[in-house]
């Protein structure tokens, strides 16, 4: 559309240009031959006639025809010529291609040509700058110094406090860590404001006329200001002067080393910028101003480019996590690499740590040609984005080397809470690894975007407050709050229910609260699953009202389906609420005893006496005989001879119980007196006595077995039978008597010898 508008316009330029040239007696014919199509423009401007014809012509341009075709996009090359629409597939793309690399060519022939005529910018330089900038010290000389040493006094004041601020981060924790450095970031910054304070006070109360204060002041203050907050954040990331308060992991050589080098440039590109060019730019010139600030801007490169080759060694010794080597090999002031043990880079990590100069080294270098070509703000503009970039990049490997030592050491509780909580400091340190990662991925992400912004590939701030943006950003931060606060939740349940279940503090649960609190827990783990999952869909922009309308049938189905399971689930929580049995409990349930060892919602899992272990569904439960609810009794059927006296047999079961009261083992689980039943039947052989002891639930069969001993014991003292069955042998008779006779053999023993 735009080719077509230029070309209407260059068209209608050229049709009333010629009519007005036609018009026009008083020009000669070379005249016109020589008249630029800016000059026809010109004409047609100032004759009113053609330029009203010119608006109806571009209104008529405008308006298309109701049956005219639509709009076609012709593609024209670089010589105006169009690709004929029936030539082959194979010429159209060569025919693109060689208009791409003639575009390509002569973008570069006019780089080159900016870039031969960029020396051209120091041309500005007259040599009386440095005159200029005296006598500019000397009008700030009284306000540079007293600002200096308010400063440095402050800063002498301050060593003292950070010192005691590293010590105490020392002994402290990670709360304490970042409380103070916070606090530390937070003095540094008040330390910049009251100097920069006292230099505004000297020169609006002092200096001049009361009340008012020279431009030149102005601008030297606010880049005292600028530069030296910039400073701040420099030590704040770097913190050469407190050792356990520095986020990044390298000693305190390598922090002192790098903290004076990167304030040296911050404060050459910042005062230079900030002061010395628009000095310049006032007393000399503009031209001269741009040369200045391509100087500072070339020294500050060449600087950083010594820096790099000077040092490349020892930082690629502390990427890859090494010692640096001998002495000769590692740059003087950088000897102290401080390598992170246990973060050794492999493979592609390992290659970058290796030749991460290079990708440096071309930065820099594209830096200069920007410098180059572009001189003025845009260098200032430029070092910005790269001190963007600087201090984004430390602060986020800061950030990842702080999460990598959280990651290697782990969650540790204080100690009172890890008794109480046995399990708590377990499961954080399961979750906080994996979550670390997934911060470790989102700050290496805002890294690379904030570069990205800084140096103007993107622009994140137009797409975060785009609707899009917005959108996908309340998203994430929706989603990540849903999953914490049910993350914690979960937490928090399952940590009050290990606290309850802990015998060594509070009171004691009783079987069946330990019971219903695991089923509330493995309950509660699943409704807080599914509650989270639906809220995660809802703010990811999914209808979960569809998919919950599924869900109800797909469960009518599996309940039609699996009935048998849906008996097990409604039968269990009735066993449940009648509180039928616990885990601990000896029960009979189907037709197995044994003890309970689990309890689910569907089954109940049993171990019997010889070890073998039972799963028995609910829906197979007709019955459940528990034998350790409230209380136990042993029944003692005793049986005596038929010759035996009834009470002194009684008598005898008596005190054989008082003597087993008397033993302190068994004297804890008998809750009563022994209860006397009498005679209960006439056996074959013996006449059944029977007595009961009531005992502690799950104690009976103990105390029954030792109430057996001491009984058998009492009757043998008393030489009471105790009788085994008898047998009468019978051989037989007629009806009149008779017998068959039994030979018998009676040996006569022999006297010994």
């Amino acid at each position: 559309m735009l080719r077509q508008l230029a070309s209407v316009l260059v068209s209608l330029f050229l049709v009333f240009g010629a009519a007005h040239a036609q018009d026009g007696s008083g020009a000669s014919s070379e005249t016109n031959g020589q008249r630029t199509s800016v000059d026809l423009l010109l004409d047609v401007i100032e004759d009113d006639a053609a330029r009203a014809e010119l608006i109806e012509r571009l209104r008529g341009a405008d308006a298309v025809p109701p049956d005219a075709p639509g709009d076609v996009i012709v593609e024209t090359l670089s010589d105006g010529t169009v690709p004929p629409e029936d030539a082959s597939f194979g010429r159209r793309i060569a025919l693109v291609t060689q208009q791409a690399a003639e575009d390509v060519v002569g973008w570069g022939m006019r780089f080159w040509r900016q870039l031969t005529r960029a020396p051209e910018v120091f041309g500005g330089l007259s040599g009386g700058e440095a005159g200029v900038l005296v006598e500019a010290l000397k009008d700030l000389a009284l306000v540079i110094a007293s600002t200096v040493v308010v400063f440095f006094a402050l800063r002498w004041l301050g060593k003292s406090l950070y010192a005691d601020m590293s010590a105490s981060a020392r002994d402290g924790g990670v709360a304490r860590t970042a409380m103070l450095f916070t606090a530390s970031a937070v003095i540094d910054a008040v330390i910049v404001i009251l100097a920069w304070g006292a230099g505004y006070a000297l020169a609006i109360l002092a200096l001049g006329e009361f009340g008012q204060i020279g431009i030149r002041q102005t601008l030297y203050l606010n880049a005292f200001l600028l530069v030296e907050m910039a400073k701040v954040a420099v030590r704040l990331v770097l913190s050469p002067s407190a050792t356990s308060l520095r986020p990044l992991p390298i000693g305190d050589r390598a922090a002192s080393y790098l903290s004076s080098r990167i304030n040296l440039i911050v404060g050459v590109v910042g005062y230079g910028q900030l002061l010395v060019v628009p000095i310049i730019n006032s007393n000399v010139s503009f031209a001269a101003g741009r040369a200045v600030s391509a100087l500072i801007a070339v020294a500050v490169l060449g600087f950083a480019i010594w820096l790099v080759l000077r040092n490349r060694r020892s930082v690629t010794y502390w990427l890859l996590g090494e010692d640096a080597g001998p002495r000769s090999a590692a740059p003087e002031g950088t000897a102290d690499p401080a390598p992170v043990r246990g973060r050794r880079a492999r493979g592609a990590l390992a290659y970058l740590a290796r030749h991460w100069h290079w990708p440096a080294l071309a930065y820099l270098l594209a830096l200069f040609v920007i410098v180059m070509l572009r001189p003025g703000d845009a260098v200032f503009q430029t070092f910005l984005a790269s001190g963007q970039v600087l201090v984004v990049g430390l602060l986020g490997f800061a950030a990842s080397g702080f999460i990598s030592r959280t990651m290697v050491s782990g969650v540790s509780l204080p100690a009172r809470l890890s008794d109480r909580v046995p399990l708590l400091q377990g499961r954080l340190n399961a979750f906080v690894p994996r979550m670390l990662f997934v911060l470790r991925l989102v700050i290496f992400a805002g890294v690379v975007l904030l570069a990205l912004n800084a140096i103007g590939l993107i622009d994140l701030r137009g797409w975060l407050v785009s609707q899009f943006g917005l959108r996908f950003t309340g998203m994430i931060l929706s989603v990540s709050l849903v999953l914490l606060v049910s993350f914690g939740l979960w937490l928090a349940l399952t940590s009050w229910v290990d606290y309850r279940l802990n015998p060594e503090f509070g009171s004691v649960a009783t079987a069946r609260e330990r019971t219903l609190l695991t089923l509330l827990r493995n309950a509660a783990t699943i409704a807080l699953v599914i509650i989270t999952l639906m809220f995660v869909l809802a703010e990811i922009g999914l209808d979960i009202a569809p998919l919950l309308a599924s869900a109800g049938v797909l469960g009518l189905a599996i309940g039609f389906g699996a009935q048998k399971m849906v008996q097990d689930i409604i039968t269990g929580i009735f066993i449940q609420f009648e509180n039928a049995m616990n885990v601990g409990d000896v029960v009979t349930v189907g037709g197995v005893t044994g003890t309970v060892e689990r309890l689910t919602i569907r089954s109940a899992s049993l171990r019997d006496l010889h070890g073998v272990f039972h799963i028995i569904p609910f829906s197979s439960v007709d019955m459940v005989s528990n034998y350790v609810k409230d209380y136990g009794y042993f029944v003692c059927d005793m049986g005596v001879a038929y010759r035996e006296d009834v009470e002194e047999a009684k008598q005898a079961m008596l005190d054989a119980f008082a003597e087993l009261k008397g033993d302190p083992d068994q004297a804890d689980g008998i809750l009563d007196e022994l209860e006397w039943f009498g005679v209960n039947s006439f056996g074959d052989s013996a006449v059944m006595l029977r007595a009961r002891i009531k005992c502690v639930p799950g104690r009976q069969w103990g105390i029954g077995r030792a109430y057996n001993g001491v009984l058998k014991t009492v009757f043998d003292a008393r030489n009471i039978e105790i009788p085994f069955p008898h047998q009468t042998v019978y051989f037989g008779e007629t009806k009149d008597g008779q017998t068959q006779s039994v030979k018998v053999d009676m040996e006569t023993p022999t006297a010994p010898a």
